[in-house]
């Protein structure tokens, strides 16, 4: 079992709760639910009963079916079923893949009133509206999300654990890393972006340090994904396909916003191309956690949402192996642009590939994803506006206006040589809302002013 931040949030959730709350984990599938609730079972219960819904026994349903009038029978019913006699306010049940079985998930709250047990859910494709139309969801069920992993827990699962206190120590004191450190961290960054935080591809090279094994993991998960689609996506499976496969082709352009005209176009594409048609499929790819859609925000302030234009948005992949492995599948050489891409020896557009794991960084800490653009006005009379855009806003205490909230403007840079034009021009557009500007760049740590210019490593300290 890797080691995982959630495991913290299930253990504040046991503590604080005390048996008046269920808990939810909820994430894609193969993301590592069932591992990280039976672990955390084992080591934090004197005793648990574990029911997967993908294949429980027609007996165990029939009491969710037959025995709900009654707690205490239905409680005496499933302990001896499993052969258990779980000792009150000690263990936990777990109902995994509750999503397959929803009458078990509105129990819950009959459950959770009676007291005696803890209770902990894990779904994937859960927040679906036909998986929740024909039930009351239990107002005592709290939520955790759990995400592919982090660099940190990557960084875990390797055991480097000491990496991940010297880079929170210089991001804290704003000091750069030794040079041979940093080039090493950069490199091992470099090797999470292509391996992804897919706990059974992570496993596969870390048992291996080949990419060979891990590619064919994320494959099989990618095959499995595509599959969900078509089994759960009902009317919109056409188009979340279509959107899903879009992806790469979509962050490899100049302008990484997403243009429904270009889905419409593929295979599986169809109607107008407008936005309205495709926002249910993209819902659906979100709620699958498949997705990280980030959206525009039309006027940056601390609410970012209140001026959300949710038709104006950017896809990324929730896992950037995932995104490596779609966007190259093809071919015999495979392989060989996984390890080109980690050197930097193909002309491939790592922009992507950098975007993308910092959105996928910064969704995994909590952030809600939102871009902003606009035009300057052109240098001369006549001349044409000057397109500029930030590719993320984020809300961080600012020093200079005593510890308070303001939006920082983020730039992702995946070489060496770049300008900020558009950093620099929404300083001067915004400067009474604007904190601290952030660049995340693959050189050293630096600070400028109200600039800071960060490793790409730090993307998850925001």
């Amino acid at each position: 079992m890797f080691r995982r931040k959630r495991y913290d949030d299930l253990l504040e959730w046991k503590s604080t709760s005390n048996g008046k709350s269920a808990v939810l984990v909820e994430g894609a599938r193969r993301v590592g639910k069932t591992t990280l609730v039976q672990g955390f079972a084992s080591a934090e219960y004197a005793d648990s009963i574990y029911i997967d819904f993908s294949k429980a026994p027609k007996a165990v349903l029939d009491l969710f079916l037959n025995e709900r009038e009654d707690v205490d029978t239905f409680l005496r019913m499933l302990q001896l079923h499993y052969a258990k006699k779980l000792p009150e306010r000690k263990s936990v049940i777990i109902f995994d893949e509750v999503q397959r079985f929803p009458v078990a998930r509105e129990y819950v709250k009959h459950l959770v009133a009676d007291g005696r047990f803890d209770y902990i859910e894990t779904g994937s494709l859960i927040s679906i509206r036909k998986n929740v139309d024909d039930i009351v969801i239990p107002s005592e069920e709290e939520r955790l999300s759990l995400h592919p992993l982090d660099f940190d827990e990557y960084l875990w699962a390797l055991g480097l654990d000491a990496y991940i206190d010297a880079v929170r120590d210089a991001f804290e004191r704003r000091v750069p890393l030794p040079d041979l450190v940093h080039a090493k961290i950069m490199r091992l960054f470099n090797e999470y972006m292509l391996v992804g935080g897919m706990p059974q591809s992570v496993e596969a090279f870390a048992e291996s340090k080949d990419f060979g094994p891990c590619d064919r993991v994320k494959r099989n998960i990618l095959n499995l994904y595509l599959e969900d689609i078509g089994k759960f996506g009902g009317s919109e499976a056409r188009r979340a396909r279509a959107l899903f496969q879009e992806v790469p082709g979509q962050l490899s352009a100049a302008s990484k916003r997403f243009k429904f005209a270009s889905a419409r176009k593929g295979p599986e594409g169809g109607g107008t191309g407008r936005f309205e048609e495709y926002e249910p499929a993209i819902d659906w790819l979100e709620d699958a956690h498949l997705v990280n859609p980030c959206r525009l925000c039309t006027d940056p302030s601390v609410g970012l949402r209140l001026s959300e234009k949710a038709s104006s948005l950017k896809l990324y992949m929730a896992d950037t192996g995932l995104l490596v492995t779609l966007a190259f599948a093809d071919g015999p050489r495979s392989m060989e642009v996984h390890r080109d891409i980690q050197f930097g020896r193909v002309s491939v557009n790592r922009g992507m590939l950098a975007e993308n794991v910092v959105a996928q960084q910064l969704r995994s800490h909590g952030h809600a994803l939102f871009y902003h653009a606009w035009e300057e006005p052109g240098q001369r009379e006549g001349a044409r506006p000057r397109p500029r855009e930030i590719d993320f806003l984020v809300t961080r205490p600012y020093e200079d206006a005593a510890g308070k909230l303001r939006v920082s403007p983020v730039e992702v840079k995946s070489s060496k040589s770049y300008s900020t034009v558009s950093l620099d021009d929404f300083k001067r557009k915004y400067a009474k809302r604007a904190g601290s500007e952030i660049v995340l760049h693959p050189k050293q740590l630096r600070v400028d002013g109200d600039r800071m210019y960060l490793p790409l490593y730090m993307a998850g300290l925001l």
